[in-house]
């Protein structure tokens, strides 16, 4: 899936990144921990630009998220875990967003968005509270910059310096590599034992 979303952001450029980040701010649980760090890689690369990226993103972030307020605001509660389940948002999900929402308030907007999983939910019980509009945008703004900031330098200093990173995780790799092969033997040994019990 995450290379789906890096080709389309390859393909359709700042089109691509802003749709993807849209969708994510929109309650469709697309991790921008992936697609912005490639928006960085490409500006390494010099196919998109870095400051372009970051504003791109966070204007995608926040464009999502007054349509996921939006939805709160007008659904309600019981419209957004009756279709809810359609954008993969279950009850935990919006439970969890509004608890943030009850304990910090209308910052949540702004510290909701610092947060993986928390940010893609954050604005339906912002929404669903009635919080002021203008307020809204301001702290999705104010939340969106610096985590699309830090994920895009990310992405692109990754790349800058990948030869060196290479080197240090490829000993890493292979030790981890070693390790799963054998979990899965583990655990294929395992099942296959419990049938046979089963059968004695």
């Amino acid at each position: 899936m995450s290379n789906h979303f890096n080709l389309w952001i390859a393909h359709d450029g700042y089109f691509g990144l802003f749709l993807l980040m849209l969708l994510e701010s929109a309650c469709i649980p697309i991790p921008s921990e992936v697609v912005v760090p490639y928006a960085g890689y490409l500006s390494h690369q010099g196919a998109l630009s870095i400051v372009p990226v970051i504003l791109v993103a966070t204007l995608a972030n926040v464009v999502g998220g007054y349509i996921a307020y939006m939805i709160g605001y007008y659904g309600g509660r019981p419209f957004v875990l009756k279709y809810g389940r359609f954008i993969l948002l279950n009850p935990h999900h919006l439970e969890k967003a509004e608890q943030w929402f009850a304990k910090y308030g209308e910052i949540t907007v702004f510290l909701g968005r610092l947060v993986p999983a928390v940010r893609t939910f954050v604005s339906l019980p912002a929404g669903m509270a009635k919080m002021r509009l203008g307020k809204f945008l301001f702290y999705s703004f104010l939340g969106s910059l610096p985590w699309n900031i830090a994920l895009t330098i990310a992405g692109y200093q990754l790349t800058a310096h990948f030869d060196i990173i290479d080197k240090h995780l490829k000993p890493l790799s292979t030790i981890g590599a070693v390790i799963l092969g054998l979990a899965v033997l583990w655990f294929w040994f395992g099942q296959r034992s419990r049938r046979i019990n089963r059968n004695l």
